[in-house]
């Protein structure tokens, strides 16, 4: 155990339970649907598939994984103050992003219930992983003598409302990307166990391939509706949330560098990577993904990053609101006309690649 830290963003409403950060673009965010639709899905086309995917789903390989061993028996003071802010801003993310997932998935289960068992029994292990997720990060937290108030999130968060098209898009990309990171770091910490100051990075293998499992659940869902990947509207929906997901990563990864630092990482390439092989493992299952190899792909992503920090900077002052918005215009519209050129560079055609290989 160590010391509460005694930072502004890392006080609790009371005594050892940590203010939720405030909520922005860049923060998880917690989302509802369409119940009655998604209980209505047709998965006759893919019935093979989905069958595997929940054997996959019902075996449960984690479920003795997430066990706290003696290497979380220690004092933590020897990890410095940047360092342990820096980890613990990680934790808090991780474990609100875990959390929403649960939320999501157990409502799911809970509605579908007595209307698709069989995807219902699905989003109910879905659910299980999630909490089980969340918890284990939010005991780590309390190794900084910190929590989160998980029935506070519940009641407090702003939901957002998707279509069941916009959260299987959503969810597929955020699994994967999960899995990319937490696979990336665990390869990396592998090979320079010096950089590894606390033991939750040495889950990260078993951890990821829940994420891998959750995504390609999502995978099934998505090629089960023809309409998500033979129409125009799939192929822009595809890319809008490629475009997206890659988007807030390269902002998020760039604004919490610091966390990246202390794990010897350089966040910019880290970055990179993690979203060519995420935007790689989509072709298996989106019908156009974006053409992470063109020039101007990374510079242009990491241009909106840059623009994002000019903003926070502004944000920071004392000004008032219109000076505000209005210092903020020329930066806002350079993101906007950045994210519109990668959206309109020409993609790469998933279906016409998978037609190639059969």
């Amino acid at each position: 155990m160590v010391n509460t830290i005694q930072n502004p963003e890392t006080q609790g409403v009371r005594p050892g339970i940590k203010n939720p950060v405030q909520e922005t673009l860049l923060t998880p965010r917690f989302y509802t649907t369409d119940f009655d639709a998604m209980a209505n899905m047709d998965l006759s086309t893919c019935e093979e598939e989905f069958s595997a995917v929940l054997e996959e789903l019902r075996a449960d390989y984690n479920r003795h994984h997430f066990v706290r061993d003696e290497q979380f028996n220690q004092n933590w003071e020897q990890i410095d103050e940047r360092t342990r802010l820096a980890f613990v801003d990680f934790l808090e993310r991780s474990c609100t992003s875990e959390f929403s997932g649960f939320l999501l998935f157990k409502e799911l289960s809970r509605q579908l219930k007595n209307r698709n068992h069989l995807l219902s029994e699905a989003f109910h292990l879905l659910a299980r992983d999630e909490a089980r997720h969340a918890g284990f990060i939010n005991k780590a937290m309390s190794d900084f003598n910190l929590s989160l108030d998980l029935g506070y999130l519940t009641k407090n968060r702003t939901y957002t409302f998707f279509k069941p098209e916009w959260i299987i898009f959503a969810v597929y990309l955020s699994e994967k990307i999960g899995y990319w990171r937490y696979i990336t770091v665990f390869r990396h910490l592998e090979n320079h166990p010096e950089h590894e100051y606390y033991p939750l990075f040495r889950y990260f293998e078993n951890w990821c391939q829940d994420e891998n499992r959750h995504g390609d659940f999502f995978k099934v869902l998505l090629r089960s509706q023809p309409n998500m990947w033979q129409s125009w509207k799939g192929r822009l929906w595809a890319r809008f949330f490629l475009l997206t997901v890659f988007a807030t990563h390269t902002l998020t990864v760039n604004e919490r560098e610091d966390f990246y630092e202390t794990l010897g990482l350089d966040a910019k390439e880290y970055n990179r990577h993690v979203v060519r092989k995420t935007n790689e493992t989509s072709l298996r299952a989106f019908p156009e993904v974006l053409d992470t190899e063109h020039p101007d792909f990374f510079r242009r992503l990491e241009q909106c990053s840059e623009n994002n920090v000019k903003n926070q900077k502004i944000d920071a002052t004392e000004k008032p609101k219109l000076v505000k918005f209005l210092l903020k215009l020329p930066t806002n519209c350079s993101t906007l006309w950045h994210l519109l050129r990668i959206y309109l560079a020409k993609p790469i055609d998933a279906e016409a690649l998978r037609s190639e290989v059969h």
